[in-house]
Formats: C-alpha cells, sequence, structure tokens
C-alpha cells in the first residue's frame, strides 16, 4: 500500500464514526428526537462526539496524505497518527463523563491533543512546501 499512515488513519477513524453515529441513533430512538438533543445530556454528548470527530477527521487525514506522498518521515508521521486518534478517543470519552463546573479532563485533553497534532502537521506542511518549492 503507498499510504500506509493514512490507510490505517482512516480505517480507524471510520470504525470511531461508524460506532459514535450508532450510539447518535440509538439515542435518538431512545428519546423519540429525530432533530437535534431536546436538552437530553446523554444524546448530546453522543450527537457532539460524532460531529467532533467529523469535523476534524477529515482534514487531519488529508494532511497525513500530503505528507506521506511528499516522503515525510515514517515514524514521526505515525506518531502524530497515534496522537491525533488517541486524543480523539479521548475526547469521546470525556464527552460522557461526569462533570460539574467545567470540561472533564479527557475531553479537555482530546481537544488540546488535536490541536496540538493539527498544528504540527501544518507547521510540517509549510515548511515541506517552502523548502521544496522555495
Amino acid at each position: 500500500m503507498t499510504l500506509p499512515v493514512t490507510a490505517l488513519t482512516a480505517i480507524i477513524c471510520a470504525i470511531m464514526l461508524l460506532a459514535t453515529a450508532a450510539a447518535t441513533v440509538r439515542g435518538r430512538f431512545r428519546t423519540k428526537t429525530a432533530f437535534g438533543t431536546e436538552g437530553d445530556a446523554l444524546l448530546t454528548a453522543h450527537s457532539r462526539a460524532h460531529g467532533n470527530l467529523a469535523e476534524h477527521a477529515p482534514i487531519v487525514i488529508l494532511m497525513i496524505g500530503l505528507l506521506e506522498l511528499s516522503d515525510a518521515n515514517h515514524w514521526a508521521l505515525t506518531g502524530l497518527a497515534v496522537i491525533f486518534l488517541g486524543a480523539r478517543a479521548a475526547h469521546i470519552v470525556g464527552l460522557h463523563q461526569k462533570h460539574e463546573g467545567g470540561p472533564p479532563k479527557l475531553r479537555a485533553i482530546g481537544v488540546i491533543g488535536t490541536w496540538a497534532v493539527m498544528a504540527a502537521l501544518i507547521v510540517w506542511i509549510l515548511y515541506k512546501v517552502i523548502t521544496v518549492n522555495g
């Protein structure tokens, strides 16, 4: 396979998307809610876990693919992919944790980890664009 890191990251994200979509649908059947969440905390958690992953995964997968196509360091790229996937898993679990006064720690770790990986990928791609094409 030409893009193994990209492929495995996409597969794991797809599995997470299917799981969070199924949880959201189960929540909709449980609450008999067609749209929105009607204030149900669990349905909101399911819906946001799915939506937030769907918002972040495509661009990260794309950036990983671009770097992999540019012969970026395989292990560094794999490390960033693992951190991203771990951050996304932490975010999903964190959204379902009970909390009082502020977001749950796992949710915060998930957000920070996701943003850190995105920032690293942005910088890496910019570096490659500037040094290869500059």
